[in-house]
């Protein structure tokens, strides 16, 4: 039940400040009641400018005088026959475009991706596609498939275009080095986390009347005194200052208290790009933990828990500071602003800290157009509107009237409805619409959720606000290598990967001295990391460059 709850409280809670994009699509009303999300905002369902030759219309809706069938292969959570899901039957009923769908498990859509790709059976449509840049690149150049730009530009796509137009970085970001779009991104502005930031126990705070600490040194001293105060009251020294699951959960967040955005590359704020295992500031990360570590202060069971493991922990009130999507996943109870959002702390290096912030779009491929689609213009349409304010609140959501409705349309407010049967809202929302535990193009933005959000929601955008926007930064803008490039860099990645790791557990738990640092590095210099900081820094560059 928490995931689900997670799930739903995603959704409403990523949001730091108000949408960027709250006005790249308009509220009219259009065919079957569904907005009309065309550059004549106003027009009604039949308006629009005539068809031309593809018989296509570049606004109002249906799309197609006469019904147009694609084929659509896409990852499926398995909750619902997307034949039945009232969003689809919806959108089929607002554009003439019927879909046939080609679904395949979450866990085994990449096997069944290559398949197709390998086969030469394409679909028409891959919606929720998750294509790497490299799968990009390839099928692009290859003409499987069919470059977006040309129907984004001449008028298929007035939505989308607004938001490149508003935004050339997203635009730029997935522009392939022979200058085309193969794939379309999920867009979303608003977000903040990169993953799930820190937490503190807030009754450990109390109980110690402690301020949240603001540098490295602080950090050690509060963790110190919850190891020796007995903050949980219970007479026994069971607590647990930090927490972890192989460091994964965590070393995002602590790389930018000594001035890192991410955990393997990234480009400073001069546009520097930095292969992070080897920085003086990682070394400065690893020393901390190999002293908390040293004093028992990171659990020792780090390396070997289990997250239910380290949950366990959270529940019997053990835990100071750990890691997760939001605290009572933890801690237990209810949503509440008792447990603080953990601000980021600065050390020893000049600038810090700093906040690796999402990038704001989907890093891979979404959707895409093969070449045996025999009607590429409707297919702009059809996406377009997921990334207009209606098309996201209809796939985001669901239908108005099923588990919300407007308060005022004007101005985008809603609330929520009961849920009959008293049955869990996210759920219901998997039956509703193909959008529920898959990446999907389209956009979100804070002007999806206006009225929606609980007190909780509000009080997480606060502390984003406080705490984290100020100092955040994307790590890395989406970049594209050539093909050998791509090759290249994976295979170095893979391994220096699992040396890093590796290492990293040695450091931590003293087995490997610090003393051996340079020794370390070298060893990482020998297994190619001044390559990969070549390549991406060419590619950062070249992206840097285009307008």
């Amino acid at each position: 039940m928490k995931k689900i709850r997670k799930a739903s409280l995603i959704l409403l809670s990523l949001t730091a400040s108000a949408s960027l994009l709250q006005a790249c699509g308009t509220s009219n009303e259009g065919n079957n009641g569904a907005a009309n999300a065309g550059s004549n905002a106003n027009a009604g369902a039949n308006a629009g400018t005539d068809a031309n030759e593809s018989g296509v219309k570049k606004d109002g809706f249906p799309i197609v005088d006469k019904t147009v069938t694609l084929k659509m292969m896409s990852q499926d959570a398995g909750i619902a026959d997307w034949n039945t899901m009232p969003v689809m039957q919806e959108m089929e009923k607002l554009t003439g475009v019927h879909m046939e769908y080609q679904l395949a498990p979450i866990d085994s859509f990449a096997t069944k991706k290559n398949l197709v790709f390998a086969s030469g059976d394409l679909p028409d449509i891959f919606y929720a596609a998750d294509l790497t840049p490299a799968e990009q690149v390839t099928y692009g150049t290859q003409g499987v498939l069919v470059p977006l730009e040309k129907y984004i530009d001449e008028g298929y796509a007035p939505n989308l275009k607004k938001i490149f137009d508003e935004h050339p970085d997203i635009r730029k970001s997935f522009t392939t080095p022979d200058g085309h779009i193969y794939a379309l991104p999920n867009i979303d502005l608003s977000a903040v986390w990169y993953r799930g930031p820190m937490w503190y126990n807030g009754k450990f705070l109390k109980a110690l009347n402690a301020t949240e600490p603001k540098t490295t040194e602080e950090l050690y001293a509060y963790l110190k005194r919850v190891k020796t105060e007995d903050p949980n009251g219970n007479g026994k020294a069971d607590e647990i200052p930090l927490t972890s699951v192989k460091l994964d959960d965590l070393r995002m967040y602590f790389l930018g208290f000594w001035g890192i955005y991410n955990e393997q590359y990234y480009a400073d704020k001069d546009g520097k790009v930095h292969y992070t295992p080897q920085e003086e500031g990682y070394k400065g990360y690893l020393t901390f933990l190999n002293r908390l570590w040293k004093e028992d202060l990171l659990d020792h069971e780090t390396f070997s828990q289990t997250g239910d493991q380290k949950k366990a922990k959270g529940t019997n009130n053990q835990v100071a500071l750990f890691n997760d999507w939001f605290p009572y996943f933890t801690l237990g109870g209810e949503p509440s602003g008792d447990n603080p959002l953990m601000t980021p702390v600065s050390s020893e290096i000049a600038g810090t800290p700093v906040y690796g912030k999402h990038p704001g779009i989907s890093t891979n491929g979404t959707f895409a157009i093969s070449s045996s689609n025999p009607a590429p213009e409707a297919t702009m349409r059809w996406v377009d509107y997921l990334y207009s304010y209606d098309g996201a609140t209809l796939f985001g959501q669901g239908p108005e009237n099923v588990l919300w409705k407007y308060k005022n349309k004007d101005t985008h407010e809603k609330e929520w409805l009961p849920v009959k049967d008293g049955k869990d809202r996210e759920e219901v929302r998997g039956t509703l619409t193909p959008n529920y535990g898959i990446v999907t193009p389209g956009m979100s933005s804070a002007e999806l959720t206006k009225g929606l959000k609980s007190d909780f929601d509000e009080w997480l955008d606060k502390e984003n606000a406080a705490k984290l926007t100020p100092i955040a930064k994307a790590p890395f803008p989406n970049v594209y290598l050539t093909n050998d490039q791509q090759t290249e860099a994976t295979t170095l990645l893979s391994d220096l990967s699992t040396y890093v790791t590796q290492m990293e557990a040695r450091f931590v738990t003293g087995q490997e001295p610090l003393s051996n640092w340079d020794k370390y590095v070298s060893q990482l210099k020998k297994m190619g990391s001044d390559r990969i900081v070549e390549l991406y820094q060419g590619a950062y560059d070249t992206w840097n460059a285009n307008k």
